[in-house]
Order: C-alpha cells, then sequence, then structure tokens
C-alpha cells in the first residue's frame, strides 16, 4: 500500500522573475499541485506544493516542475 506523500517547492526572488517562472509550470498538470506567488518582504516566494498518493508519483512531478522552472530561468537568464 503507497504512503500518501506531501512535498514543497519554495523559490524566492523578484517579482517580474516569479511571473515568469510562475507561467512556465502553470500550463502543466494543475491537479498534481497547488502553486502561488506571494509577497516575502522586498522579495517574492514561489510556493508550489504537491501531494500524491506515492513517491514514485511525487518524483515524476518533482522532476517534471523542476524541469519546467530550470528551462524557464536559463531562458530568463540568457536574456540578461
Amino acid at each position: 500500500m503507497a504512503a500518501a506523500v506531501r512535498a514543497s517547492i519554495i523559490w524566492r526572488g523578484e517579482l517580474d522573475r516569479g511571473r515568469a517562472l510562475l507561467a512556465a509550470i502553470s500550463p502543466d498538470d494543475p491537479d498534481d499541485f497547488h502553486v502561488e506567488l506571494v509577497e516575502d518582504g522586498e522579495l517574492y516566494q514561489l510556493r508550489i506544493a504537491l501531494s500524491s498518493k506515492g513517491l514514485s508519483q511525487s518524483r515524476t512531478t518533482v522532476d517534471d516542475i523542476l524541469a519546467c522552472l530550470a528551462a524557464a530561468e536559463s531562458g530568463l537568464d540568457s536574456m540578461g
């Protein structure tokens, strides 16, 4: 029997970059995770929370999210 798994990813930075990262993962599977962009002092936090029925499903979802975030961040970095 698979156990319930919960995981969080929190990114902290500037609002414009946070919005771009949010846009990069929003089209993904919205039923698999919840995401919000919230103010944190002078910066912002992109908070991603997911829950699933097992480690394998969680790992797949986290891997997908991190791949999307890495690609978006790489694109932002190349634009200067």
